[in-house]
């Protein structure tokens, strides 16, 4: 996406994950975790669920592959920004208006969905932030609402009692498959009025109709977080 801020600056946000490879890992694992004597009587219906003893080699191994992918998807991130960022500047540039060279501030990278070992209440965890970023006091971190909200940037608080995390979006209200069923492409341009971005069938699901308030979620985490900047879309690039 291309988003304003409340000075007139242009930010660069992008949201890309593993691209399914830590997904197939993850898949993989479980399907060894399954076979353990220690997950020998959880339910059929809990089996997702098995777990891998800290220190076994099948532990080292699983974090082995996790951390693999999670380095994957920051190095295809910083990727696509550095091609972004090329395009963009040529185009500013190149215009007779342009009054001086482009520049870009420091990246924000904000992980979700990811493991990371840390300490927590004195001890050392593994900690999974499902649907969360980390927000360490001082710390700066995104969080988007849907393809029409924009964005916040916030600084974290280091509230001990979320494990130091707050929300990674708004969230959604609605499933994918309910949105498709309720919502229409005429929906979708009308939601998206002001913004460049696709508004066909393909992009139904992630109308911001089947999002939460993302003003309200963030007011929600006040304890969390401090917002730094409101970020309003002007482009925004699904696929």
């Amino acid at each position: 996406e291309l988003t304003t801020d409340s000075e007139k600056r242009v930010w660069i946000t992008l949201h890309s994950g593993s691209r399914g490879v830590g997904n197939e890992l993850a898949k993989r694992h479980i399907e060894k975790a399954k076979g353990l004597p220690q997950n020998a009587d959880l339910p059929k219906h809990l089996r997702e669920l098995s777990l891998f003893y800290k220190g076994t080699p099948e532990m080292d191994a699983y974090l082995h592959d996790l951390n693999w992918a999670q380095e994957y998807a920051m190095r295809s991130r910083t990727v696509m920004m550095a091609l972004v960022k090329r395009e963009l500047a040529d185009y500013i540039d190149g215009r007779p208006t342009t009054a001086r060279p482009t520049r870009f501030d420091e990246e924000i990278n904000c992980h979700h969905n990811y493991v990371a070992e840390e300490i927590i209440d004195g001890k050392y965890m593994i900690v999974t932030r499902k649907g969360a970023i980390s927000a360490k006091a001082g710390e700066l971190a995104l969080i988007p609402g849907s393809m029409a909200t924009g964005s916040y940037i916030v600084r974290g608080l280091g509230n001990e009692a979320s494990f130091q995390s707050a929300s990674h979006g708004a969230g959604r209200k609605m499933s994918r498959t309910a949105a498709k069923k309720q919502f229409t492409v005429e929906d979708v341009e009308r939601t998206m009025k002001g913004i460049e971005a696709r508004t066909d069938a393909g992009v139904i699901d992630e109308i911001s109709l089947a999002y939460k308030d993302l003003d309200s979620v963030i007011a929600a985490e006040s304890d969390l977080v401090e917002v730094v900047q409101k970020l309003d879309t002007i482009l925004c690039v699904k696929g």
